[in-house]
């Protein structure tokens, strides 16, 4: 796969949201066609993202990880976008973060040199294609995550069968009790990492955690879990300090998530007696939603005392296409094209038919289901009866990574619709 293959691959009819009149057309060209979501230029329904919110996202959070000493390694498989990726690159990030080595692969094709996989690798197919793509790639640094001697066990094995391969960059990752994965006590960790100094086939590089999934949003019991977390991440990178069990010219230590990285950002600075880089994982910012993470985001605001923070900048618009009782609108939208792992959509804007103009919905519309593509959308006001076949309505989501997954290219779009670029996936 070359470097336009993935940045500006072609799109066409295949793919839905496409026009259906439309020859194939490269990515980079689609922004110069003219078309508008409300004029009934592209089929329905259609994901969007707003380019001016999407720009405002990534520059505040730049902003946020740079003014508190930190770096920033956004989550790529939330969007699993080269053309985002490239744009998080730009703003500053420090490297990119992913989940699988098949993510692993699309950000490194799209320029990421500085990379973690947030996950346990194991596997010997997963080794092989890490020292395969540090082989390809001059200078590209790669470290993933251990919790287990099990684990390292395994990369040994694979290690020890490859007599040329370099040992690989690791992680040592703190977990909470009953949460996922990651070292339960601290002399389980130190073993751990202990054990890790005496291989040859791992290099302890850093320290991680992830807190995004102990997160209630409410502010004095996240900040109790963070601090927790925070210092027993601070503990054991101090103890592996001591005893020298770190093998690299600067310590990573890392935390993930979108919904309390205020919270986590001041402990990711220590001094220790090698330089420290601290790292935040945030993923969902860039496009935020109107659902989990706006609620998250109302809170760091009331924290930090900013009335800015994060926008919405993506949204789903879909076709009333039955009105089959009264305060009842079918819309032509389901989980196939939408979110609903967390939150069910939100009604957040409406088009008449012959209208290209887009109005705030009434507070008493609310989806009530999704089946595969239909949604119900209800309602009392006199906007929802006024509602008819051909009417446009935009729903919010509320957990973007899940959406982001359902569509291969998305249009940017101005706050008038007009559509200005385009962005696609790899998942």
């Amino acid at each position: 796969m070359t470097l336009q293959d993935i940045l500006d691959p072609t799109l066409d009819a295949s793919q839905k949201g496409f026009p259906h009149h439309s020859a194939p057309l490269r990515r980079s060209a689609i922004g110069s066609q003219g078309w508008n979501v409300l004029r009934g230029d592209m089929p329905l329904p259609l994901a969007v993202i707003h380019r001016d919110r999407l720009a405002g996202n990534l520059q505040w959070m730049q902003g946020f990880a740079g003014g508190r000493g930190v770096g920033l390694a956004p989550h790529g498989k939330t969007t699993m976008s080269p053309q985002l990726f490239r744009r998080q690159l730009d703003a500053g990030a420090w490297g990119l973060t992913f989940a699988t080595v098949v993510q692993l692969r699309a950000g490194v094709t799209a320029g990421a040199r500085r990379c973690i996989i947030a996950n346990q690798v194991f596997r010997a197919i997963d080794l092989q294609g890490i020292d395969e793509l540090k082989r390809a790639n001059t200078g590209l640094r790669v470290a993933f995550l251990v919790d287990s001697i099990a684990q390292l066990e395994l990369i040994e094995g694979w290690h020890g069968a490859h007599k040329d391969a370099q040992p690989f960059e690791v992680l040592l990752e703190m977990g909470v009790d009953g949460g996922r994965t990651g070292c339960r006590s601290h002399g389980q960790a130190l073993a751990l990492a202990q054990r890790v100094r005496a291989s040859a086939a791992a290099r302890l590089v850093g320290i991680e955690c992830y807190e995004g999934l102990g997160a209630i949003g409410q502010t004095g019991a996240d900040t109790v879990y963070a601090d927790a977390l925070m210092q027993r991440v601070r503990g054991i990178a101090q103890a592996c300090d001591g005893q020298q069990l770190f093998e690299t010219d600067e310590i990573l230590l890392t935390a993930g998530g979108s919904a309390i990285f205020d919270l986590v950002a001041e402990n990711l600075k220590m001094k220790l007696s090698l330089p420290v880089q601290g790292l935040l994982r945030s993923g969902c910012y860039a496009t935020h939603d109107h659902g989990t993470y706006q609620r998250f985001m109302n809170a760091v605001a009331e924290r930090m005392g900013c009335g800015h923070g994060l926008h919405a900048a993506m949204e789903v618009w879909a076709a009333v296409q039955s009105c089959p009782e009264p305060g009842l609108a079918i819309l032509a939208v389901g989980k196939r094209d939408i979110s609903y792992d967390l939150e069910l959509p939100v009604p957040i804007a409406f088009c008449k038919q012959g209208e290209a103009v887009a109005t705030a919905a009434p507070q008493d519309w609310k989806v009530s289901g999704l089946n595969d593509q239909h949604a119900y959308l209800r309602g009392d006001s006199a906007e929802h009866q006024a509602l008819r076949v051909g009417d446009l309505v935009a729903l919010g989501i509320s957990h973007p990574c899940t959406t982001f997954d359902k569509w291969r290219w998305m249009p940017l779009v101005d706050e008038q619709y007009n559509v200005c670029d385009a962005i696609v996936t790899c998942f």
